[in-house]
């Protein structure tokens, strides 16, 4: 494993997702190969996020009815962590934030009801408005996560944006653990990055002063 903090991992060779529970390391079941995907992000990517080097340890691919996104997991070398979601060449960094639980509305959601769109959120001292709102189904991963990546995963995820670009992601798994992350949308230039994977005719864009 490359990350230690990270119990389960994904053998690239027979796809199985393997769980260390401290010298323990038990294969759980299989995970789906992952659906064919352009992402100039792999795994062992360098960058920085907040200022702290980073480098990818971990991908889930995400799918709903019309369409699939990519979360990609940083490792800081601080110790913590930021996610990296990445959809239609747009990319959000994101942190937990477990405060937030504390607000009426995602303490709703939490308790397996429901969001309206346009339901606002203050959070880090902006106004959130709820903007997407879907069932997700776990395609597939690679490397070292967090939790487990088994073809039956399933999560309701509410993506909430604000006027100055800050971003706001809830996600509930089907057992009704929720978390939510805070962050903002990124170039992938912002992030400094090395060891990208080489797409033909595609250069990192250069981050404006």
């Amino acid at each position: 494993m490359r990350s230690a903090a990270m119990p389960y991992t994904t053998c690239p060779y027979c796809r199985s997702l393997l769980l260390r529970q401290g010298t323990d390391v038990r294969r759980t079941g299989e995970v789906a190969e992952l659906p064919f995907d352009v992402s100039p992000v792999q795994l062992r990517m360098r960058g920085r996020a907040d200022g702290v080097a980073f480098t990818v340890v971990g991908r889930v691919r995400w799918g709903w009815q019309e369409g699939s996104w990519n979360e990609w997991l940083l490792l800081l070398d601080d110790g913590s962590h930021r996610w990296l979601g990445e959809a239609m060449g747009m990319f959000m960094l994101t942190a937990e934030h477990a405060e937030l639980l504390d607000d009426p509305a995602v303490r709703r959601f939490a308790d397996q009801g429901t969001i309206a769109l346009g339901t606002t959120i203050e959070a880090g001292g902006s106004a959130f408005t709820a903007m997407d709102i879907k069932e997700a189904h776990c395609l597939g991963s690679e490397g070292d996560l967090p939790f487990s990546t088994l073809p039956d995963v399933v999560m309701t995820n509410v993506d909430f944006r604000a006027p100055d670009g800050s971003a706001l992601s809830l996600q509930r798994e089907a057992g009704g653990v929720t978390t939510a992350w805070l962050g903002r949308y990124v170039s992938l230039g912002q992030l400094e990055p090395t060891h990208l994977r080489q797409i033909e005719g595609w250069t990192v864009p250069e981050v404006l002063p």
